[in-house]
């Protein structure tokens, strides 16, 4: 952790949609809130920042999320069928 925080930066809607440029620079350097009626709706920040807020971690695939659900780890036998259905035969009256 560092001694001093990142400072924040604030643009209004509007600022933030006349000059993009200018807040992904702001990012760079610490969070940039941005205003809905003077109040502040959405935060913008770096990549890093945001996977050091997520604790570290990068995206994980899909198997991954999938193997971190609990409850998957039993036997499963599907009945076997004995009926097996015919093609249907269009040209039958």
């Amino acid at each position: 952790m560092s001694a001093h925080p990142a400072p924040i930066t604030t643009y209004t809607s509007r600022e933030f949609t006349r000059d993009v440029a200018a807040a992904k620079r702001a990012a760079a350097n610490g969070p940039v809130f941005i205003t809905d009626r003077g109040e502040p709706a959405y935060a913008l920040l770096s990549i890093e920042e945001y996977h050091r807020l997520r604790g570290g971690s990068q995206p994980r695939t899909l198997l991954e999320v999938m193997q971190s659900i609990p409850g998957g780890d039993f036997e499963f036998e599907p009945p076997k069928l004995d009926d097996v259905a015919k093609p249907f035969d269009f040209d039958a009256d």
